[in-house]
């Protein structure tokens, strides 16, 4: 029982040793606060993956586990007379957790404007419209989900594609279910092999982390295209047998978009590219470029509604209207409950992170076990928790590895979070976005066949670029 909470506490974030000048944190992994801190998450997740069956949403459990964890945590540090300590490493995840909140509502908003804007059913009106059936559709977004989140994140790319999966497959399930868990499987995939494709791989390359002889550039990552198109195609030439024949039933006449909504779309993507040259030419976080774009969305929303004409405004309210467009009703649509889940995830393996198991762990894996199967563990750990606090975690340990292990870490840490549903933030946005369809579980069923995948891609990579290591 100790080794399994060891192993699922390498996933907790690591926060600041020390937080004021010359006081170091205390040591909790054998006590008691320790102990009962990593059990209470462990029975949080448990709820967390019940949720189909209890109809708890996933932020709950997490919530509450995170507030006890650090009131725990505080209380000893507190008893022991040592103050502030506790305060400044929540801060530290405060601000970890702002970063990723605003970026998901930015996110979130643009997906739910083109939504409204009728981007997404006159995109399945099109598809319907050229007889795709189930299984070429499977296809083609699946290829689509690869290739763009390469260019602009795993996250937004499932968003994006899931919209357009949910709306085509209206009315069946199965097809629903194998979409989306493809989708995830292609965006964590087409995620690894960019910079700009994961947040776990850019934190990497922006950390010069991968040296021989000096910083490898950019294009140091795009050795795992290869290895990331066999972890996509492996486990959907499997599910492919199971997608249904037949075709979406057709909805008659060709959806049109509502006024505004390739401009929209427009600057979606310059928003993703704003965001990618703040933090990448300007050292800013990305957020920072994400947020400016959503400020000329909103003066664009302004500008829609100011040259709506007269007789538009006067049926503003009605359904459908050109002039309904609001852009702070979007935002109120952001899926609330999916932005709660990552608080909780945060905070938890935050406070577990400041009890400090992971020195523990590392002298574990990185030492005893050896760099390859360490990475490969990883890799099936972060199907736990998002990779983002694994990807964290060995970033400060920084083990000492060739650029084929430090690829190889890359790469796991961003396809193993397709193990599980809840192992990636493309996963977690999914089962908002298709809830009740898309599950825990439903996913769960596929496990399986996605491993083959991650073991395909893992042999790969250490097959083509073996002169890495």
């Amino acid at each position: 029982m100790k080794r399994l909470i060891l192993l699922i506490s390498m996933l907790f974030m690591p926060l600041m040793a020390h937080a004021a000048e010359g006081v170091t944190r205390l040591d909790l992994t054998s006590n008691w606060v320790g102990i009962t801190s990593a059990v209470l998450f462990f029975i949080a997740y448990l709820a967390v993956m019940a949720e189909e069956f209890t109809l708890l949403r996933k932020s709950k459990p997490v919530m509450l586990a995170a507030g006890i964890i650090w009131a725990l945590i505080a209380w000893y540090y507190q008893a022991h007379d040592i103050p502030h300590l506790v305060e400044t490493a929540l801060r530290h995840n405060l601000e970890e957790y702002a970063e990723l909140m605003l970026f998901l509502i930015v996110a979130m908003t643009y997906i739910n404007a083109m939504e409204e804007r009728n981007v997404f059913e006159a995109l399945r009106s099109w598809l319907i419209s050229k007889g795709f059936s189930y299984r070429v559709l499977f296809w083609v977004t699946g290829w689509i989900a690869f290739f763009l989140s390469g260019l602009a994140d795993n996250l937004t790319t499932a968003l994006l594609m899931g919209a357009v999966v949910v709306a085509v497959g209206h009315g069946n399930r199965k097809f629903v279910v194998l979409g989306c868990i493809n989708l995830v499987i292609a965006a964590n995939a087409g995620g690894a092999f960019s910079p700009f494709g994961d947040i776990t791989t850019l934190m990497v390359w922006q950390k010069n982390i991968i040296a021989s002889n000096g910083p490898v550039g950019f294009w140091t990552f795009f050795y795992l295209l290869i290895p990331a198109m066999v972890n996509f195609v492996v486990p959907a030439v499997v599910m492919h047998l199971f997608v249904p024949f037949g075709k979406p039933e057709g909805g008659g006449a060709m959806v049109r978009m509502k006024r505004g909504a390739l401009p929209i779309v427009a600057l979606f993507m310059s928003t993703i590219a704003l965001a990618v040259s703040f933090h990448s030419k300007l050292g800013l976080p990305p957020v920072i470029g994400m947020l400016t774009g959503m400020g000329v969305l909103k003066f664009y929303a302004f500008y829609l509604r100011i040259t709506t004409s007269g007789r538009a405004q006067a049926h503003a309210s009605e359904i459908g209207s050109p002039a309904a467009f609001d852009i702070y009703r979007e935002v109120a649509r952001s899926e609330w409950d999916t932005l709660f889940f990552f608080y909780g995830v945060v905070m938890c393996v935050g406070g577990l992170g400041f009890i400090g198991y992971l020195g523990m762990i590392s002298q574990i894996i990185y030492v005893d076990w050896g760099a390859t199967n360490a990475n490969i563990a990883i890799g099936a750990i972060s199907a736990v928790v998002d990779n983002i606090p694994v990807m964290f975690a060995v970033l400060t340990m920084q083990p000492d590895m060739s650029v084929g292990q430090w690829l190889l870490v890359t790469l796991t840490a961003g396809v193993g979070g397709s193990l599980l549903s809840i192992g990636s933030a493309a996963g977690v946005a999914l089962m908002g976005q298709a809830r009740g369809v898309y599950t825990f579980f439903g996913h769960l069923k596929w496990t399986p066949v996605i491993a083959l995948g991650y073991a395909a891609s893992i042999a790969t990579h250490m097959a083509l670029n073996h002169a890495l290591f």
